[in-house]
């Protein structure tokens, strides 16, 4: 190793907190460089209601929800799993549990005492912190530029991490501004698009005014081929929620690609046409449609306001469904979605840094010297622990990386 390298971390959350970690560990000085004010802005905000760490599935499920990437996380999963991941929180002192969806939580269900303890050891391993600095490039020698409060600042650096986030969340920190920088490289970006976002429909001003805000439980959701159950929200726009999150690649893929994406929502998954045209078909009398519909199939005020919608959209009361009809509409629904949620309202990003400019320890070819983790890497994955988890993961992998090159040279 060379004599006491600099190492530059920019990026104050998992990813780049866990880089610094690494590296610490592994005998090398770090300064973690954020533009904020502060480390972790988004990762707080991520267990505002509830931080989900990672879940606990069997690790080939857990690897197949990053679709395509799978291959190319793989490694880096494996090496910190999470098992590891947990392991790593209780000797923080946050001791972990998992929920009754498999998902892994702190006791303490906030994100805030495990980042106030993960900074109290960084900082007693050495690890400064540079806040309020602003990435910016390379200058002529190669050194890392900083906007500052007081000016621009030039960091010479034996090797850098980037960890600067996609473009959900800018006023937290993640602006996806460094896509310029390393385009100006040659460096090849898959554009930066929403992911795990909500989308837009155009609900009548009724049944917008009316059900706004109210959850979709117990659903099943389908575009394709693919079927997810879950929870949905009905937004004042549109739709969003746990299982739209889930769909939320081949949703978009279809809305920006054909201009909309039809969704299809059953209502009640678990019964069959058969058994929901038997209950429909049984004596209404002086009961409305709403109130025969909610004893009859056990549906929901806003589950019942969607049958309407599809009604009103196929040009025929609902009222004029026979038994049959009806039975068949609960659990086929369709819902066009007509635009996708803005990138700075979605919970995350795909696109970034392709893989392919990316060596197998996280370096960039066309840069050496330079490491890229966590979000800013070409890959997406639904809510429920995945997320973080690969963030932690790459992270940690790009540190390995730079001790073996720094090793090397």
């Amino acid at each position: 190793m060379t004599t006491d390298p600099h190492i530059a971390v920019i990026g104050a959350g998992p990813a780049g907190l866990m880089a610094a970690e690494v590296l610490a560990q592994g005998g090398a000085r770090v300064t973690v460089y954020d533009a904020m004010p502060s480390a972790g802005r988004k990762f707080l905000m991520a267990g505002r209601g509830g931080l989900n760490l990672t879940h606990s599935e069997p690790l080939a499920q857990f690897m197949a929800r990053y679709r395509e990437a799978t291959p190319r996380l793989q490694a880096a999963i494996e090496a910190f799993s999470p098992d590891a991941l947990r392991a790593w929180s209780e000797a923080l002192g946050q001791q972990t549990f998992v929920g009754s969806s498999g998902r892994v939580f702190p006791k303490a269900f906030k994100a805030s005492p495990l980042l106030r303890a993960w900074l109290r050891r960084l900082d007693a391993s050495g690890v400064r912190f540079a806040f309020r600095h602003r990435w910016s490039g390379w200058d002529e020698h190669g050194r890392l530029l900083f906007h500052t409060p007081d000016g621009q600042h030039a960091v010479d650096a034996t090797a850098t991490v980037l960890a600067l986030g996609g473009a959900s969340w800018p006023r937290l920190g993640s602006d996806g501004v460094w896509v310029k920088c390393l385009a100006e490289k040659g460096i090849a970006i898959s554009k930066l698009r929403p992911a795990n976002s909500g989308f837009t429909v155009a609900w009548s001003d009724v049944f917008r005014d009316r059900f706004e805000g109210q959850p979709l439980k117990g659903v099943a959701l389908t575009v394709g081929a693919h079927t997810v159950r879950g929870e949905a929200m009905i937004t004042r726009n549109g739709i969003e929620g746990g299982a739209i999150y889930a769909l939320s690649a081949e949703l978009r893929e279809a809305v920006l690609g054909l201009g909309q994406a039809i969704l299809t929502i059953a209502l009640r998954p678990a019964l069959d046409t058969a058994a929901l045209t038997t209950r429909l078909s049984g004596m209404r009398g002086k009961q409305s449609l709403a109130n025969f519909l909610r004893k009859a199939a056990q549906l929901s005020p806003v589950a019942i306001g969607l049958m309407q919608e599809a009604a009103l959209a196929s040009g025929r009361p609902l009222a004029s469904f026979a038994p049959a009809e009806l039975a068949h509409l609960v659990n086929a629904i369709p819902v066009r979605l007509t635009g996708v949620a803005p990138i700075d309202r979605a919970i995350s990003t795909a696109g970034g840094i392709a893989f392919d400019e990316l060596d197998e320890h996280f370096m960039l070819r066309k840069v050496p010297g330079v490491f890229a983790a966590g979000e800013m890497v070409d890959w997406e994955a639904p809510t429920g622990g995945y997320l973080l988890q690969a963030s932690f993961a790459t992270g940690a992998a790009a540190g390995r990386g730079v001790l073996t090159w720094i090793n090397r040279s």
